[in-house]
């Protein structure tokens, strides 16, 4: 965590005081006019806050990225355009992009475990990964050990049967299904741990975006499932990574 770093090195001499206030002037937030960058988050939330980039300029998103990297923080940033990532690149050689997934990440400093256990991540199909992928890589980023299990939907349960040796390994699930959504159902009636179950707006029409899924989730008969929007692979993979570092 920056500020610890900061303290150990007040403690050890390598940064005197007058440093270390200039650099704790901008806590709890950095306002820069278009954003308001919470250098705080990690200290309260155990994470630093995380780039949405969806609906952001290039400028804004190359500005927020500066100020964090002035504080040493990794970088997440999530619906990020390809071109948008080529230009962070061009700055930032260690920028990493998932093209799936849109998610960025720059890695200023190694990323700790501080899970108690491995985290799961189960599509129904293979149209649900990119949304998959994106709760893989947040909890990855968040400091856990993650394994992927994709393409096991109910319409061929055996599938998802001969994997059932993985999903009871794991001490958090994230389940992802668009179509009619009954995957975290079947997963949550196998398993003894929580499930986080993801509906995505893969499907035909009466899916209806995403809406079919959701409302199957929610009505789901299977117990210790909590439900999180529509293709908010970022959410599951957060909430996920909370329960999972919990004692």
């Amino acid at each position: 965590m920056d500020l610890r770093r900061l303290l150990e090195d007040v403690k050890s001499g390598s940064t005197n005081i007058d440093d270390a206030l200039n650099s704790l002037k901008n806590l709890p937030y950095e306002d820069i006019g278009y954003a308001n960058i919470d250098h705080h988050r990690e200290i309260r939330n155990g994470y630093p806050e995380v780039i949405y980039c969806e609906g952001k300029s290039d400028e804004h998103i190359l500005g927020i990225i500066e100020k964090m990297m002035e504080k040493g923080s990794n970088i997440l940033g999530t619906r990020c355009r390809k071109e948008t990532f080529e230009k962070i690149k061009e700055i930032y050689p260690n920028c990493e992009y998932e093209e799936l997934s849109k998610v960025i990440k720059i890695q200023n400093h190694e990323i700790t475990n501080i899970g108690k256990g491995k985290i799961v991540v189960v599509s129904g199909g293979t149209s649900d990964i990119p949304v998959a992928d994106e709760a893989y890589y947040t909890a990855k980023f968040l400091g856990n050990d993650v394994e992927r299990v994709y393409d096991v939907g109910v319409a061929g349960i055996h599938r998802l049967l001969n994997k059932k040796h993985i999903l009871q390994s794991a001490r958090v699930i994230i389940s992802v299904a668009g179509m009619e959504g009954a995957l975290p159902s079947v997963v949550g009636g196998l398993v003894d741990v929580p499930v986080i179950a993801v509906p995505t707006s893969v499907g035909y029409g009466a899916n209806f975006g995403g809406l079919s899924a959701l409302l199957t989730m929610l009505n789901s008969c299977a117990s210790g499932i909590s439900v999180v929007n529509i293709d908010n692979g970022f959410g599951a993979g957060y909430l996920a990574a909370t329960i999972n570092k919990l004692d």
